[in-house]
Formats: structure tokens, sequence, C-alpha cells
């Protein structure tokens, strides 16, 4: 049995009304007035037979079959604008892919991998797109990036992964930190949330909390707010080697779990551009940091 058929247009209204969930706010984001607007929610929920939104005097709210069609209507919205935006640089006069990495988060990889994929075919010029911290896999879900190095774990919706590299783990501590010169630490030493070497899990919440409570940027300031005493934390031991910083200390942590570097694209792609420089990333194996 075929369902009926929804355009972009109406999805991308209804998207906008179950995301501000105020019709006025969602028109004025979306460019167009409230009653033209209302009337094509009408006509979509009739379309489909089913209530997506439940309106009151006190608001408007999702009903179950809304919060499907928000989820998956803003992942069909980015697969159509993804579809675009690759399409626009396969067409373009000089045709590139891109790939996303955090600066300072490529275990110092990078210039390797590229290097590596320069030699395959087929190989395509590459734009390196620095970006914030956890942005990878939605800059692929977009299609603003088609291949990205990111640490695991991540949101893997709609995207394949590949381990490209594990190295353990260390502590950062301030200097005037009472286990500054031990040398090493186990997590319960230093207060730190993790239940073990498996728990990356939680490692990424630690991370992902410290960036939120102190709206960290990039490494750089990470490690100066460790200096400052202000928390301590995990990072791969690749930054420590590249970044020994007078006011920090860098301790062993033989419970905590490892980082683990892996390249990610989008599932649909068809790119062998792409697949060439996954292969670059993960063959011949790169060198790794002993456990």
């Amino acid at each position: 049995m075929t369902g009926p058929t929804i355009e972009s247009r109406a999805l991308r209204y209804f998207v906008a009304v179950a995301e501000e969930l105020n019709f006025s706010r969602a028109a004025d984001r979306l460019g167009i007035s409230a009653s033209p607007l209302s009337r094509a929610i009408r006509a979509l929920e009739a379309d489909m037979g089913v209530t997506l939104l439940e309106r009151s005097t006190h608001g408007v709210s999702l009903t179950p079959a809304g919060a499907v069609l928000l989820e998956e209507g803003r992942s069909a919205l980015d697969a159509a604008q993804a579809a675009v935006r690759r399409a626009q640089r396969a067409g373009a006069s000089t045709p590139q892919i891109v790939l996303a990495v955090k600066a300072d988060s490529d275990a110092g990889l990078l210039d390797a991998i590229l290097a590596r994929y320069a030699a395959q075919d087929p190989a395509l010029p590459v734009t390196v797109r620095l970006c914030g911290w956890a942005e990878q896999p939605r800059l692929l879900r977009r299609g603003e990036a088609d291949v990205a190095l990111v640490h695991e774990p991540f949101d893997r919706t709609g995207l394949d992964a590949e381990p490209v590299a594990v190295e353990p783990t260390v502590a950062a501590v301030p200097a005037t930190h009472p286990l500054a010169h031990e040398g090493r630490a186990t997590l319960a030493d230093l207060g730190l949330p993790m239940t073990g070497p498996s728990d990356l899990a939680g490692v990424r919440r630690h991370q992902d909390n410290l960036v939120d409570r102190h709206g960290i940027r990039d490494l750089a300031q990470l490690l100066a707010l460790v200096e400052l005493g202000r928390f301590v934390t995990l990072v791969p031991r690749s930054v420590a080697d590249r970044y020994p910083r007078r006011g920090l200390a860098y301790l062993d942590v033989p419970d905590a779990p490892p980082a683990v570097l892996a390249i990610a694209w989008p599932q649909q792609s068809r790119s062998t551009a792409v697949a060439a420089l996954v292969r670059a990333a993960t063959e011949p194996e790169p060198a790794q940091h002993a456990l």
C-alpha cells in the first residue's frame, strides 16, 4: 500500500512549527504569515490522516505521530540538503571532498593520511574543515562534509565508520594538584566519573558536561582551565605529547578508557574519492600509541 507523498515545503513548515511550538514564531522564521502556515499544517494532517499537533489555548504540543514526523522529517530535510551540497561539489569545475576534523583531535595522523590519500586513484583535492566540539556527525548528515575524523563514541545515525587509531588517555591536572608529581593515578584518585576501561560513553558525557558548563571552544581553552584548577580531565596521549605546559602535569591512568579515533562518512555515499580517503586512513594501519 502506497502512502501519501509529502512535499518538502510542507515538511519544512511542519518542522518549523514543531520546533517552535508556536505558529507565530514559526511563521516569522519561515518568512510567511501565520494563517497560511496553519492551513498548510491542517492540509498535511488531512493528507496523512493523523493529528500531528495538539492545539489549545495554552499553546501547541506534539502528538506521538508529530514527534515521529519531527525526528524523521529533520533527517529527511537534512538528507535532501546534503544531496544538493554534495552534488554541487561533485559538479564544480574542480571537484573536491571536505574532511571535517576538530583541531588537535587527529592524533597527529592527519598529514600522513592526506599524503597516503594523495597517492591513490581517484584522489580529489581535500578541503579540511576545522569544526567545533562533536560537530562532525552533524556536518556529515547535512552534507557540509563528506568524511570526518571523530572520536568514539558519537551519534552514528545515517553514518558508517571504521577505527583509525587507539591510544591511551592520560589525566591532565594542574601542576599544583596533590598527585601532580606521582606520575600516575586511578580514576577514583582523581574523582573522575568513568567506571573503567570500557566506559567510553562516560568519557563523552564528562567531556560534554565540561564543554557545556565552561563554554569550551577548543583544546587551548580546555588546557588553560585545567591549569587554573577548574577541573581535571582525560586527554589522548598524543595531546600530552604535543602540548607540554608548565602549569600542567599529565598522569598515566591505568584504568581509564582509551581514546578511539574513527573515520566516518554517510551511509549512502557512493563516492570513490571518499572510499579512497577511508582506505588511506585505515590501510595500511596507521601507527598507534602502545596501550
